[in-house]
């Protein structure tokens, strides 16, 4: 089991999301905790140990410290505006 942390930016982006794509994101980040490379995420090139995963027209972006067991979601953004 891995402990997920939101990050205040992932918070926020949360919190104005329409109540459909919030319940849909919310579960997608709660079930990295059983597995934190679930089948469809993805590594970030570029990126230091980011990985990404589709919910939609939603990304949530986020790292994973397999020494402390530890997801960090990072960041929860439309498709157009994930990777700016």
């Amino acid at each position: 089991m891995y402990e997920v942390l939101l990050e205040r930016t992932a918070e926020r982006a949360l919190k104005q999301l329409p109540k459909r794509d919030f319940e849909r994101v919310i579960v997608a980040i709660r079930t990295l905790g059983n597995n934190p490379r679930p089948v469809g995420c993805r590594k970030l090139v570029g990126g230091e140990g980011e990985w990404r995963l589709r919910v939609g027209d939603q990304r949530v972006l986020y790292e994973i410290d397999d020494a402390a067991h530890v997801v960090r979601v990072l960041l929860v953004r439309h498709r157009r505006e994930a990777y700016r």
